[in-house]
């Protein structure tokens, strides 16, 4: 247990996650899921596979003594949460890095803490109990947080024109990114079910010899597979329908599929160091889920503004805007008292 050195784990993977879809706006000529199923191929196949290779003695042998129900059921709640993946990575597209993130992030936290409940058919203590109850204030509290983003989203919408709206973000679209951001962060909560369906996978691992830091990693190769079902389908179908297969021939290719890879590496840092971080929190472990979540909303606002996604935004705007992020922070740090108070003493 060394709970300093897992928020610093937990700090680096939000880095990485607010900060793995810069490589992608630098890519040039391609279409949006060719780039993005190159980043995949990194992101959910290639690195986790790595990751767990080098951490995890015996690896194949793990995974093939793990309980069938186990591989299963880690799989396909990691190709639910690739479909969050998917329609998020549509969010960065349609919103930028800040108001994506905020949004889509948004409801992953909330939904992330209440549908694991209601799937186990305790969420009779949300409403009994004074740990539940504070749970729920922190739902609310996350919603007022987005809310309040997105009137800063509309707030911008109104103020500038498309055209200086385009020069941040090429494709900014409220309205259809406010709805895919929203579905990402419900369906991106599944990869809490893929990880707890993973468990015996995990114990697995350390009972071959895997330090207690690197026990996820053998999950991740599961989970992380199952999403890439699910993108690899529905990019390789956009392809088809666009006529963008050429892309993988055509264009700056090497440079293209550097950038795509790197994007897709620096995205599964973030889990990486994540896996790590909870098993240092000991027992403020259920804390993890929301100081990742925190740190991310951060350091993706913080590149937003990097990028000048709201240049020229009234200060009315940028007012909504801070204040939805404190809000999101805050409405964490509720959750996480609620997990605390819930926690065995």
């Amino acid at each position: 247990m060394n709970p300093l050195l897992g928020v610093l784990l937990h700090a680096i993977g939000g880095l990485a996650a607010g900060s793995f879809y810069i490589p992608l706006r630098k890519v040039k000529e391609w279409s949006w899921e060719s780039y993005w199923l190159i980043q995949g191929l990194a992101a959910w196949i290639i690195m986790p596979t790595v990751g767990a290779w080098f951490t995890t003695p015996k690896l194949w042998d793990v995974l093939a003594a793990s309980p069938p129900n186990a591989r299963l059921w880690t799989y396909i709640f990691g190709a639910l949460w690739g479909i969050g993946g998917l329609t998020f990575g549509l969010s960065m597209r349609y919103l930028g890095l800040s108001l994506g993130y905020s949004v889509a992030l948004g409801f992953c936290a909330a939904f992330g803490t209440l549908i694991p409940p209601i799937f186990t058919g305790s969420a009779e203590s949300l409403f009994t109990t004074a740990s539940g109850l504070t749970v729920l204030g922190g739902v609310a509290v996350c919603l007022i947080g987005i809310t309040t983003c997105g009137y800063a989203g509309v707030l911008k919408e109104r103020e500038l024109s498309q055209e200086q709206i385009r020069e941040a973000i090429k494709e900014f679209a409220l309205g259809k990114g406010f709805a895919v951001a929203i579905f990402a962060g419900i369906m991106s909560a599944c990869m809490a079910f893929a990880i707890v369906a993973g468990k015996p996978i995990a114990a697995a691992a350390v009972a071959a010899g895997t330090p207690t830091i690197y026990q996820n990693n053998p999950v991740f190769i599961l989970a992380m597979a199952g999403g890439f079902s699910t993108n690899l389908v529905w990019c390789l179908y956009l392809n088809v329908r666009n006529g963008s297969l050429r892309d993988y021939i055509s264009g700056p290719v090497i440079v293209n599929f550097l950038l795509s890879a790197a994007g897709g590496a620096i995205w599964y840092a973030q889990f990486f160091f994540y896996g790590m971080g909870t098993t240092r929190m000991g027992k403020y472990d259920f804390a993890s889920w929301t100081i990742h979540m925190a740190f991310i909303i951060v350091f993706s606002n913080l590149w937003g503004v990097w990028f000048h996604e709201w240049r020229g935004a009234g200060r009315k705007t940028i007012r909504f805007l801070v204040t939805g992020i404190v809000v999101l922070v805050l409405s964490t740090v509720v959750v996480g008292v609620g997990n605390y108070l819930a926690a065995p003493k």
